[in-house]
């Protein structure tokens, strides 16, 4: 038979074990630096309102997304190991001129930003605005905020805006 002071002992024992154990998991656990790129104020200024944003992820790429009633607001910071070239975005901005998309890119100053306007027939996919902080390398920053309609779009040198922001915070 256990005395009751050795059963409170390794109760004990074992409540201090779980809690170091939880510990040290949280302070493995990286933190996600993509929701601390932006302020609210800045991207309440781009949108025009207020978006609550939530962190999450996508393999190694640290996310943070949210939504308002006329676009969806999408950050991205991740640590690239592979074609630092940028040939993958060029070829991707080929493939979506070839489906008609209509896409403006301009580059200074290590930030890249872009528009997408698609066709009437393909409106539905949205019409995004999205700025990478590319002069950080091998570190890069996205943030992209796609709008339901073409008036909603977030104007390219507003976004670049914030991306310079962005810049400073990593």
């Amino acid at each position: 038979m256990i005395r009751p002071t050795r059963a409170i002992g390794v109760l004990s024992s074992a409540v201090v074990v779980i809690a170091l154990a939880v510990r040290v998991g949280m302070a493995q656990a990286p933190v996600n630096k993509a929701c601390g790129l932006v302020t609210d104020s800045e991207l309440q200024s781009a949108l025009g309102s207020k978006v609550i944003l939530k962190a999450g992820s996508i393999g190694d790429v640290q996310t943070c997304g949210g939504e308002t009633q006329s676009a969806k607001v999408l950050l991205r910071f991740f640590k690239r190991s592979t074609d630092p070239s940028g040939n993958a975005e060029q070829a991707g901005i080929d493939a979506i001129r070839k489906m008609g998309v209509k896409v403006d890119v301009k580059t200074s100053a290590g930030i890249t930003c872009m528009t997408g306007v698609p066709p009437e027939n393909m409106a539905a996919m949205g019409f995004g605005t999205t700025c990478t902080v590319t002069g950080k390398a091998p570190m890069f920053a996205v943030i992209e905020i796609t709008a339901k309609t073409q008036k909603d779009m977030v104007p390219m040198e507003k976004l670049r805006a914030v991306a310079e922001k962005m810049a400073s915070r990593f």
